[in-house]
């Protein structure tokens, strides 16, 4: 077995793997044994075929497999022990000669590498990228003021139904004539919420109600959603088939919801009793939260404008032909060459700024640390948890959910890399000039559209 490779240039080079009768053959023997072991041919016992037999069957294909396992094996120890960086994996050369399995007994396999790019990350205060914060303005306050005060609201009765109405009514189950059905299905305290029902003519009926108001309603068609359906009728949505769609609803209670007014009472809700006193001191408050809630919108922005810097300023070469045959190979089936073509300067930047990541990385000598991993796996599982309307979770929940999602391999790398890229960012932050500059949000929302 001989291994050697020879550069093309600074971003290519040709592995060479030659493989001799000797590397192979007493695999393939054995192969055959234990081939023959296991046989089941017509005509002779399970196991006792002649060895003839087996190896006029088998010999092509055990060579072909030992072959291609020797190469495989060889080609990654190579590799390893030369400490060649390499862009994806090596791929048969187009200069590859056919193979005669039949008759040659000594073989020589070409492969193309790609050769990671060599290049230096020297950085300075002279390297200057903007971190824009967003300007707190009256209109965004008075709007995130609304939100809070929709949040901390509260239902209280009213004489009167409106479209956003919370209604309490006895509902019973009526034939299609509307004659009340014998043993039919009745709800003490159904809870209706107007805003919610789907049809324009149910909803017109619970609109202006009263205390004492007797209407009929179909239910199927004021719920068509049959979650909702079985919540109202207090069933199982497999029983919801059983009722008929019309009910009797008798109006026992109007509620509308009435926003949290903006006082003292609030602010110690919100903040805790005493710590804000002052409309003031509240509009202070308010103005935290939101640069806090839109911190996250500038680092987003900063990250992607120190990636487009550094891409620029590093200048890294990439062997695009030999990229764009590795991505077409591995994504066998699913993508053409042309589709690959397409969107190949998205892969491009994204593996430029994944070498420079890495780059620095390995410089700075970064390393994760297995409670970063809890970390950040914790902040996962909370956000995904957020998004499913599930945002009070209890802590150990979440460590447990956490710590399966170590277990996963791929799951474990992606945090990792998620983990060294955010060290990296903040090593960014501390080398390169930050030009902070504020900006209204719409100027904001502006400059996100046009970099995307």
């Amino acid at each position: 077995m001989n291994v050697t490779h020879q550069n093309n240039d600074a971003l290519t080079a040709t592995l060479t793997v030659k493989v001799d009768k000797a590397d192979y053959d007493l695999k393939v023997e054995q192969s055959l044994k234990d081939i023959r072991k296991k046989a089941v041919i017509k005509g002779f016992r399970p196991g006792h075929a002649p060895a003839s037999l087996i190896n006029k069957m088998y010999r092509k294909s055990a060579i072909v497999e030992e072959v291609n396992k020797l190469v495989s094996e060889s080609i990654s120890n190579y590799i390893f022990e030369q400490k060649i960086n390499i862009l994806g994996e090596p791929l048969p050369s187009e200069k590859q000669e056919g193979i005669d399995w039949d008759e040659q007994k000594d073989f020589e396999f070409l492969f193309d590498m790609a050769l990671a790019p060599e290049f230096e990350t020297k950085l300075s205060k002279r390297d200057k990228v903007p971190y824009f914060t967003i300007k707190v303005d009256e209109k965004m306050r008075d709007s995130y003021i609304e939100s809070i005060s929709g949040r901390y609201g509260s239902y209280q009765i009213a004489k009167k139904s409106d479209g956003e109405s919370l209604l309490k009514a006895t509902l019973t189950e009526l034939n299609a004539d509307e004659s009340p059905k014998e043993d039919g299905h009745t709800v003490e305290d159904g809870l209706v919420s107007v805003m919610l029902v789907a049809d324009d003519a149910e909803k017109a009926k619970l609109t202006g109600a009263k205390v004492g108001d007797v209407m009929v309603l179909d239910v199927t068609k004021a719920f068509p959603n049959e979650t909702d359906r079985a919540a109202l009728l207090n069933t199982a949505k497999e029983h919801l088939a059983d009722f008929e769609p019309l009910f009797q609803a008798t109006i026992t209670e109007v509620k509308h919801y009435k926003k949290a007014e903006i006082n003292q009472e609030l602010f110690d809700k919100i903040y805790g009793e005493g710590v804000v006193t002052t409309t003031e001191e509240f509009h202070n408050k308010v103005d935290e939260d939101i640069k806090m809630n839109l911190k996250g919108d500038s680092e987003r922005k900063f990250y992607m404008d120190v990636r487009n810097k550094l891409i620029e300023k590093f200048g890294i070469e990439l062997p695009k032909d030999f990229l764009v045959r590795w991505l077409v190979a591995i994504n066998e089936g699913k993508f053409t060459a042309e589709q690959v073509e397409k969107d190949y300067p998205h892969f491009e930047n994204d593996l430029k700024w994944q070498l420079i990541r890495d780059k620095i990385a390995g410089e700075q000598e970064f390393k994760v640390a297995e409670q970063e991993l809890v970390s950040i796996a914790k902040g996962y599982i909370a956000n995904q948890m957020m998004q499913y309307g599930m945002g009070q979770l209890p802590e150990e929940f979440i460590e447990k959910y956490a710590n399966d999602l170590l277990t996963k391999d791929e799951e474990r790398r992606k945090l990792a890399e998620r983990v060294i890229e955010n060290k990296v960012i903040e090593w960014l932050k501390e080398t390169i000039k930050l030009d902070e500059k504020e900006v209204d949000f719409e100027k904001f929302k502006d400059l996100v559209s046009e970099q995307q």
